[in-house]
């Protein structure tokens, strides 16, 4: 079986049937252009199930394509270089699922322009696995920006509800602010190629070739504080978050669950990828500033999520605090720090997902997403009631659900951090947090769903077949891995 499990088909199959989507030859019907994207989707999905199931971490997938025998860029050392290991893989999977997830979400979302919506879709989704699986540094970058082309059009294009010009605005500002971040970045990695090569003799930019300890102390802090603007824009970190609340509130709501559950995950990815691994010394040292960045990211956003009367921005501000958490994990610099954090990016995607998925049910029924218009819906929409008290528990941390096991993890790996007391304060300082996130998802819960019910509301309908698959998916998982955690934690242990 191992011999039919290849990363390139799984990196390029969302590509190629993309480019079939947009082809004049492919058929216009956007019933048949949906079930076909659906059917990608699963069949990648079900893809990832079988390279989980026969992955070894003795022995990790690996791949490189040669062109006419030759490297991408020989002279310079580039290569087309593949490679899944235990945390990359995760990443595969649960980009697979979300994007999955979110194209049986389109059904009642997008109403036009469904051959562009769905070959910019299936694009995002060959760009962001193309990011996990990269194994060379200048490959990671092509792939970290093509995933602007297909990730502006999702923002901002008209697909036909409650569409408006500032869904342009937004889209222009998530990309302005990720091409700023990818300029510091470019420099960073060709800092870092030229470095490698002057210091180690090593004319390579492949992850596994690349070393800071003889690269000069000042340089290499340049070359991570550069490395860290471009991934914190996308993680995102405050200052650098201002695009993340417009995105999320435009988006249509599959594309708000591949942002927050997806794309924001990418940036945190960076970090472990460039900083975590390849500069390792210069990253214990940068440690406690940005986990004092990350206890920002955690507290303070909790309160402006608290002030949201837009049920949108309450989740994307959500998501910039537990990224937060994540980011952590990270500075914790210890085997359960990193386990923390890539366990609360599958918690956190889960979460995300679901609560995008019911801000966009209560947006198509009732037309609105003020906090302060809704009340007693959950008398015409008993199961979506059912479904989102269980993911609001879950994303406020209640026990036997998956973010329960992230959070408390993130919390030890600081405390136990060998880094420095900064971590611990920080740690100590973030369990607040545990209690902002009740009080505004609980109110999120309190106001939307319960009270006196607008008479306008008094022909909604509950969740459809389709939403009912989803949410029951996610809750699913925020339960299997809240009690089953090991599943997650041993692979990224390996």
């Amino acid at each position: 079986m191992e011999m039919f499990l290849s990363i390139p088909f799984l990196v390029f199959l969302p590509l190629a049937a993309s480019l079939l989507i947009m082809s004049p030859l492919f058929t216009s019907n956007e019933i048949s252009i949906r079930r076909f994207a659906k059917g990608v989707c699963g069949f990648h999905f079900l893809y990832m199930i079988l390279m989980l199931v026969f992955f070894n971490s003795a022995n990790p997938y690996e791949s490189q394509i040669h062109f006419f025998g030759l490297d991408w860029i020989q002279s310079m050392g580039v290569k087309f270089l593949f490679r899944l290991d235990g945390i990359s893989l995760i990443l595969t999977v649960l980009t697979s699922f979300v994007f999955l997830i979110a194209s049986i979400a389109s059904k009642l979302n997008i109403r036009r322009n469904h051959k562009f919506y769905y070959s910019m879709l299936l694009l995002l989704m060959s760009a962001i696995l193309g990011i996990f699986t990269s194994s060379d540094m200048f490959m990671f970058f092509m792939f970290w920006e093509l995933e602007l082309i297909p990730a502006y059009f999702l923002i901002g294009g008209n697909w036909g509800v409650g569409y408006s010009e500032t869904h342009k605005k937004s889209a222009v500002k998530f990309v302005l602010f990720t091409f700023l971040g990818s300029m510091f970045m470019l420099l960073g990695i060709l800092l870092l190629h030229y470095y490698n090569y002057v210091s180690n003799g090593i004319l390579s930019s492949s992850f596994v070739d690349i070393a800071d300890s003889a690269i000069p102390e000042k340089i290499q802090y340049l070359i991570a504080i550069c490395l860290l603007i471009g991934f914190g824009v996308k993680l995102p970190v405050i200052p650098l978050h201002s695009w993340l609340p417009d995105a999320h509130t435009n988006a249509p709501t599959p594309i708000s669950m591949i942002l927050a559950g997806i794309l924001l995950k990418t940036g945190a990815y960076g970090i472990f990828r460039f900083n975590y691994q390849i500069m390792p010394e210069s990253f214990i040292s940068i440690a406690p500033v940005l986990g004092i960045f990350a206890l920002i990211n955690i507290i303070y956003t909790a309160f402006v999520a608290y002030t949201q009367t837009d049920i949108k921005r309450i989740v994307a501000y959500s998501s910039i605090s537990n990224m937060g958490l994540i980011l952590l994990g990270l500075c914790a610099y210890n085997e359960l720090g990193l386990s923390a954090s890539v366990f609360h990016m599958i918690a956190h995607a889960l979460v995300t997902s679901g609560l995008f998925m019911i801000c966009g049910i209560v947006y198509l029924r009732c037309k609105t997403r003020d906090i302060n218009s809704l009340g007693g819906i959950a008398q015409k929409m008993p199961r979506l009631f059912g479904f989102s008290t269980l993911i609001i528990l879950a994303s406020i941390g209640v026990p036997a659900f998956a973010p329960f096991i992230g959070e408390i993890l993130t919390m030890l790996s600081a405390l136990f951090s060998e880094i420095g007391d900064i971590l611990k304060l920080v740690s100590v300082f973030s369990l607040p947090l545990l209690i902002i996130s009740s009080c505004y998802m609980l109110k999120f819960l309190h106001q939307a769903f319960f009270g006196k019910m607008p008479e306008a509301y008094d022909k909604i309908n509950d969740i459809s077949v389709h939403e009912f698959v989803i949410l029951a998916s996610i809750t699913a998982g925020l339960v299997i891995f809240g009690l089953f955690p090991s599943a997650i934690l041993n692979l990224v242990g390996a």
